[in-house]
Parts: C-alpha cells; structure tokens; sequence
C-alpha cells in the first residue's frame, strides 16, 4: 500500500512501508516528481528491474540505464505512450539479437506496470461519505 501525505501547497509526500517516500507535485515544481512523471518512471523502472540480472549476466557489465518520456494526447490530459529506451554496452556479448528476443520477451511476460498499461487498468476513486447525523432516521 502507498500513502500520500499533503506536506505543502500542491506538495504531497508517498511513502511505503518499507521506509521509501518521494515527494509529488505538479509539473514542473521543484523538488518534486508530477503523478505523470511517476508513471513514466514506473515503466521504465519496472523494465530495468525486469531485465537487470539478464542483461548484466550476458554483458558482463554493470552499467544498466533507462529513458522514458510520455506521449500525451493532443489535450495533454491523457497519456498514450510511454517509450522506453534501455541501454548497456553490447561489446562483450557474441549475439546481441539473442539478447535483445530474452530481454523483450522477459518484459512483456513480467513486467507488472508496462502489462497493466497495456491492459489500460481502471483507477477506481473512493471519496469520503457524509457521517449520518443524530437527527437522521437509521
């Protein structure tokens, strides 16, 4: 479970239970990610750590990086895309194509964020209900 904590003006704070937080905010705001650039995050992140102990055992290196960004529609308030660029050296290994069939097939089974966003999960939102007054019949 993630929880947000309202910390500041349009400044909010999700942590989980593990002791991890990172600070939400609108775009652009300093110091924060925006709930858009978390999504983005969480793909390209969800294909690192999908694909992390392949590629570094097949390369033999330890360098392993990402870039995402989102496409959004022509509104800007929805996201239809979000490319994801991995990189790492391929000089060390004999068949990169090999590599590149596991890799995209390990993503594509395993990945939980970029297999939801394909699926195009529902958000259900849960606001508070009015209490029942004194005054009202049970």
């Amino acid at each position: 479970m993630i929880n947000l904590e309202r910390v500041g003006e349009h400044e909010f704070v999700a942590s989980n239970g593990r002791g991890a937080s990172v600070r939400i905010g609108r775009k652009g705001q300093e110091g924060s990610f925006s709930p858009v650039e978390l999504l983005v995050a969480a793909a390209a992140g969800c294909a690192l750590v999908t694909s992390e102990t392949l590629i570094l055992r097949r390369t033999g290196g330890d360098q392993l990086t990402a870039v995402a960004d989102a496409v959004q529609s022509e509104s800007g308030n929805e996201v239809i895309s979000i490319p994801v660029t991995l990189s790492y050296d391929l000089s060390a290994v004999d068949d990169p194509e090999a590599l590149e069939t596991v890799v995209r097939r390990a993503v594509e089974q395993f990945c939980t964020v970029t297999r939801t966003l394909k699926q195009s999960a529902t958000a259900p939102l849960q606001l508070p209900t009015p209490l029942q007054t004194a005054s009202e019949p049970l």
